[in-house]
C-alpha cells in the first residue's frame, strides 16, 4: 500500500510541475479543464486501478487465514504489527500460537 502512495505523490508532483508549465501556453478558461483532466488521467486513475488490483491480490489473505480475524493484523497493508511481517496466504508470522481474536 505504501508504495502505491509514493508513486501517487511523485506523480501528482510531476503533473502539477507540467500543469503549471502548460498554463502559460493556455487560455484560462480551458486551463482548469486541461490541468484537472490532465491530473485525473495521470494521478487519480492510476491510483484507484493500483488500489484496486492491491484489495484484489490480497483478499484471499484478508478472508482466508487466521489473520484476517486477528487483532493485531492490519488490513491496510497485510501485516501482522505485533511480528512486523507481512502475510502471505502461504506463510502466517506467528504460525497461530499469538492469534487474537477480536
Amino acid at each position: 500500500m505504501g508504495s502505491i502512495i509514493y508513486k501517487a505523490l511523485i506523480r501528482s508532483a510531476l503533473a502539477i510541475a507540467v500543469i503549471w508549465f502548460l498554463s502559460y501556453y493556455l487560455t484560462f478558461q480551458f486551463r482548469w479543464i486541461a490541468g484537472t483532466a490532465f491530473f485525473f488521467l495521470i494521478v487519480i486513475y492510476p491510483f484507484v486501478v493500483q488500489y484496486k488490483k492491491f484489495q484484489s491480490e490480497n483478499k484471499e489473505v484478508v478472508l482466508d487465514t487466521i489473520c484476517g480475524n486477528c487483532r493485531h493484523f492490519d488490513e491496510s497493508a497485510v501485516l501482522c504489527m505485533k511480528h512486523d511481517e507481512h502475510v502471505r496466504k502461504d506463510y502466517i508470522p506467528c504460525g497461530g500460537i499469538h492469534w487474537e481474536p477480536f
